[in-house]
């Protein structure tokens, strides 16, 4: 097996568990969970689980918008970054791919549709212009038609709310928080080069559970962003090991 067919099925495996995990909690907590004061705490966790891997279908994506989750296969690349933005949010891959590339070829200028150029450091103004970029019309449509769905096979509501409604916000301020505002935020100190990006030296595990590597090795990606998300430490060190 070549080194391009071993990425491609790690990458695969990576993106089959973490759907897996998403799916698992989404089905289960919407359709069996009961509410009770004793399970309460086993609740929160599972919100916090699904935040998290609601994050990863993000990433997972947004590896499929580059090509980098299975390199040479578009038509896959599509189709697994369709199903991963419609689960975690009813969002448009064929919506949100050219809009990417955008803040790839502009990252941190007005041309950049990810930053706000009139509040390069303030967070809050930031990210309202980053959730107005990104949610629209037609993907409140499709959240209320599957949340009717789910109603019409006896779901509940709160349901609906605690184990998808909530952990897609929450994974939406982690993407914006970790995945743009840190990176490419303005500060006294100039940027490396073009690309207005910053990393950070936070330990792997921290990396990985912030925004699967995405806040901590983010200047790495703008460098390589053919490399997949579970690569990006590895492009800093082989990086490192060049100087």
């Amino acid at each position: 097996m070549t080194s391009l067919a071993r990425n491609t099925a790690t990458s695969l495996l990576l993106a089959g568990a973490i759907g897996a995990g998403w799916v698992a909690i989404h089905l289960g907590g919407i359709f069996l969970w009961r509410w009770q004061w004793s399970t309460a705490p086993l609740a929160a966790l599972l919100i916090v689980a699904q935040t998290w891997l609601s994050t990863g279908l993000f990433i997972i994506a947004h590896d499929c918008m580059h090509g980098s989750l299975a390199p040479g296969h578009p038509r896959l690349n599509r189709m697994i970054g369709t199903l991963s933005l419609a689960a975690y949010a009813g969002l448009s891959f064929g919506a949100l791919r050219p809009k990417h590339h955008a803040h790839h070829r502009a990252p941190g200028t007005p041309d950049d549709p990810d930053f706000s150029p009139g509040e390069p450091r303030r967070a809050f103004p930031w990210f309202v212009r980053f959730f107005s970029t990104y949610y629209t019309h037609g993907q409140i449509l499709r959240i209320t038609l599957a949340a009717t769905l789910y109603l019409w096979l006896g779901a509940a509501l709160v349901n609906i709310v605690a184990f998808w409604a909530i952990p897609a916000l929450l994974a939406l301020v982690q993407l914006f928080l970790f995945g743009t505002y840190l990176p490419h935020r303005h500060e006294d100190g100039a940027f490396e080069d073009e690309h207005n990006a910053r990393s950070n030296e936070w330990r792997p595990l921290t990396s990985l559970l912030t925004c699967f590597h995405f806040g901590a090795y983010h200047h790495e990606h703008h460098l390589a962003p053919g490399a997949p998300w579970w690569q990006l430490p590895r492009v800093r060190a082989d990086r490192r090991a060049r100087r």
